[in-house]
Parts: structure tokens; sequence; C-alpha cells
């Protein structure tokens, strides 16, 4: 009977570590989070304990903050897309590539993790602002007369998007490409498939968890992202972690900042929920191993 309960038992001491780990950093937090949504902000920076369902009322029926979600998921998959179709090809090519020195493609691809993700967004202004590279180089060939608007809007923010977080998405179809059977593509061949149906028959349906686990990261990323749309967009291209950042920092309104923190995580956890219903986590799991 000991010996059966110690078996039973074994994997939940095997798992404890990583469960405490979980609770401690994850469960306590955001359940203090979900406590502190529920207190009245008197003053700045003055919050009262009080069971209350003000902030959660003021979310549930201020337009304001539905158009915010609207934007911010609408902004991410936009983001999602375009860097699943420009990410595509570079994995195809590193995983495909006869190149002897692969591990070099690699590292030029995780070398952008290595400067802060500030910097990497703050080049942008100096690329495509009215005194940028890209307006001083059409400035000088006469093809433009004066400076396009490239800063300030919506394209920067989605182009300040993909270059931060398009490596997530080579990576994740090049493990996922790299995992298939490299005898699939010539069999394919060998029955009378042309180049373009092996690839559309073979790889690319092989490697949709990899592009689908992707697609997870590159949409969570963005929709939880509030200094990309801070630094490249305009007045009217704030995502929701804008607000968040505004109501904790700027209005010092914290139990209202912890309402739209616990939303976006709940919202965000239903879209991992759904990928992971459809695709499973383990592609996540092989693009960090």
């Amino acid at each position: 009977m000991s010996a059966l309960r110690s078996k039973v038992m074994r994997p939940w001491w095997l798992l404890s570590p990583a469960l405490i780990t979980i609770t401690l950093l994850v469960v306590v937090p955001m359940s203090l989070i979900l406590i502190y949504s529920f207190y009245v902000n008197i003053d700045l920076g003055v919050d009262e304990p009080a069971f209350s369902f003000e902030n959660w009322h003021e979310l549930l029926t201020d337009s304001y903050y539905h158009v915010a979600i609207w934007k911010t998921f609408r902004l991410a998959a936009i983001v999602t897309v375009l860097a699943a179709v420009l990410g595509y090809i570079p994995a195809y090519f590193i995983a495909n590539t006869k190149f002897r020195h692969k591990w070099l493609l690699l590292l030029l691809l995780i070398l952008p993790f290595w400067v802060s993700f500030i910097i990497r967004t703050l080049s942008w202004i100096h690329i495509m602002g009215n005194q940028g590279a890209i307006n001083g180089l059409l400035l000088w060939l006469g093809i433009i007369d004066e400076p396009l608007p490239m800063m300030f809007n919506e394209f920067a923010v989605v182009v300040g998007f993909i270059h931060v977080y398009l490596p997530y998405m080579i990576l994740n179809v090049y493990v996922s490409l790299e995992g298939i059977d490299r005898n699939l593509v010539p069999a394919a061949r060998t029955l009378g498939s042309s180049p373009w149906q092996a690839f559309l028959e073979v790889t690319l349906p092989l490697s949709l968890p990899g592009l689908a686990a992707g697609c997870l990261l590159v949409f969570v990323l963005t929709a939880g992202s509030y200094v990309t749309p801070l630094i490249l967009g305009g007045p009217d291209d704030f995502l929701y972690g804008n607000l968040i950042y505004d109501a904790i920092l700027s209005e010092l309104n914290w139990p209202m900042g912890a309402t739209l923190s616990f939303t976006l995580l709940v919202l965000l956890g239903i879209v991992v929920l759904i990928y992971s219903r459809i695709m499973g986590m383990n592609q996540l799991y092989k693009a960090f191993g």
C-alpha cells in the first residue's frame, strides 16, 4: 500500500518545484491584482479597500475601453498575419539552405535580441522620420519634394511591431520545418508533383504547427505591448496596454489599472486556450528548447 501511494505521489513531488514557482510568481500576484480591482480610488495614489464593482462597471459600460480592446486585437491580428507571411520566407530559406555554417544564419536571427527593445524601436525614428534615412534618400534622388509622413501613425506602429517580433515567428517556423522528413518532398516529386505542389501539399501542412505557434506568440506579445505605440504611434494609436500604463503611472489609479490588467490577462488567456485546444502547446516548447 505504501509503495502504491509512493508511486502515485511521485509525479506530484517532481512537479512541486514548478507548481510552487508558478503559484508564487503567477497565481499569487494575479490574485492580488484581482483583489485590488475591487478597491476604490479616492485621489491620486490614494485607494480605499472596498468590495466595489465600480471599476468593472466603468470598464463594461464605457465605450472608450471597448474601442481600445477592438483596436488592440485588430492591430495584433494585422501584425500577426504580416509577420507570418514575412517570416515564413527566411525560415524556409534557413531550413533548406546548403550553407555549411547554418548556425551563423541563426546567430544573425537572434542578434537583435542583444539590443534593447526600446533602442530598436527608437531607431525607426531615424529611418522613417522626416529627417530620416528613407525621406533623405528620396529627397536626394528627387523622387519627392517634401518628406513623406511615415511616423507617428498606425503604419509606423505596425512596422515597429514586425521588426521586434518577427524573429519569434521565424524561429518557430524554422523549428517546424527542420522537423520535416527530408525524403517526403523528393517522394512527392517522384509521384509527379511540381515543386510548388510539393510545397503546398507536403511542406506547408507539416509546418503549420510551427506557424501557428509563431502566430500565437506574435499576437500575444503585440496585444500586451505598450512601448511601441507610445514611441512610434500618434495620439489615436494607443492600445489597451497604453490604457494600463496611463491608469497606473499617469493617473495613479491603481484599482482601475488592476481591472484593466486582469481583463487583458483573461482575454489573452482565452486566445491561448483556443490555440492549445486546436494545436497543443508542444511547438512553443520546441522553439525555445
